[in-house]
């Protein structure tokens, strides 16, 4: 071997691939590739939480936090809030009223019908302090568990022990109530922090055969309804006319009885006023048979001795003896009437 060939200089090294770029050229290009892919990344929400630094939580939420997939107890309120990119991701959860719609509910009641429930509503809140809790349990779609797939399964023990006249019919009016009872005894059991505030079920669609049944007897029960209702306005009108002639019957009786009391009374009064009438005469003609020049002077006398006053003097006594003539006259025509007649009488009566 040529001794030359050991002093002789190592070979260059080999070209950089990428060019003659250096390390700083290629951090520059990795920032201007990652501005880019953020440029023209679609709108997703997980992908855009995740890399961007300012965030807004919506009034009417709440914002949780997951970092390296771990959630967060940290719970923001409505506004603007920083985070790290790529290392936290954000997410904002309803705390205010909110309606799921459960949608094509199959069931089978117990007579094994297939019928199918179109629309379900829910209408729940997730209370702000079990925010935490109940994500930490059952993620961020705990709605599916406990809404979504529950409605599912209750209107499913619903109609396996009811028949179709009852789920459809009878106690149609009760399962909003019976659903809602049983999503929230389920909720305060295992997620405190689901609030059930109402459901609302609409009809289920049955089968058109039964469907069609269904509406002939409700056609054939409405006419029942108008028939007993015509019946029942027929027995009131009968009713009101038995006693309109009672009430009639019962004036004439009135009006009768008072005409007899009426009668009565005034017989009554007739016999009382010929009573008086008799007792009057024979009064008066007691009075005339006393009327004698004796019981007359008797009269006179006691009418003189019951005077309280006394005159003196020299006329005194001719008074006195002038009314006595007086009197006495009057006794004597008296006396001769009275005699006149009783003869007169006599005279009749023989």
């Amino acid at each position: 071997m040529d001794p030359s060939q050991d002093s002789a200089a190592p070979p260059s090294p080999p070209a950089q691939s990428g060019g003659s770029f250096g390390i700083p050229a290629r951090l520059a290009f990795a920032s201007i590739v990652i501005i880019a892919s953020l440029a023209v990344v679609p709108s997703c929400w997980y992908t855009r939480s995740s890399l961007s630094i300012l965030h807004q939580v919506p009034e009417g939420h709440v914002g949780v936090y997951w970092k390296g997939g771990a959630l967060l107890k940290t719970i923001t309120e409505p506004g603007f809030h920083l985070k790290m990119p790529l290392v936290t991701q954000y997410e904002p959860v309803l705390v205010t009223l909110q309606t799921d719609q459960v949608r094509d509910i199959p069931c089978g009641t117990k007579g094994g019908v297939m019928i199918n429930f179109e629309k379900i509503e829910v209408v729940n809140k997730l209370k702000k302090e079990y925010v935490y809790e109940t994500l930490l349990s059952y993620g961020v779609n705990y709605d599916n568990t406990w809404i979504y797939d529950k409605i599912h399964h209750e209107i499913n023990q619903f109609c396996s022990s009811h028949s179709l006249q009852q789920v459809y019919i009878d106690v149609f009016d009760q399962i909003d109530e019976k659903m809602k009872d049983a999503l929230q005894c389920d909720c305060t059991k295992y997620a405190p922090g689901i609030e059930i505030l109402s459901v609302r079920v609409t009809k289920p669609i049955i089968p058109e055969r039964i469907r069609r049944n269904y509406e002939q007897m409700e056609e054939e029960r409405t006419k029942v309804l108008i028939s007993i209702e015509r019946q029942k306005l027929k027995k009131t009108a009968t009713v009101s006319n038995i006693l309109r002639e009672q009430k009639l019957k019962e004036k004439e009786n009135a009006m009768e009885l008072q005409e007899i009391e009426n009668q009565m009374f005034i017989a009554h009064q007739k016999c009382r006023a010929d009573a008086d009438f008799y007792s009057a005469m024979k009064e008066a003609e007691a009075n005339k048979m006393k009327l004698t020049p004796e019981f007359l002077e008797l009269k006179f006398i006691e009418a003189i001795a019951n005077n309280t006053k006394i005159f003196f003097g020299h006329k005194v006594p001719d008074m006195v003896l002038d009314q006595r003539l007086l009197v006495g006259n009057f006794l004597e025509n008296v006396s001769q009437q009275v005699h006149g007649e009783r003869q007169m009488k006599s005279d009749d009566n023989a």
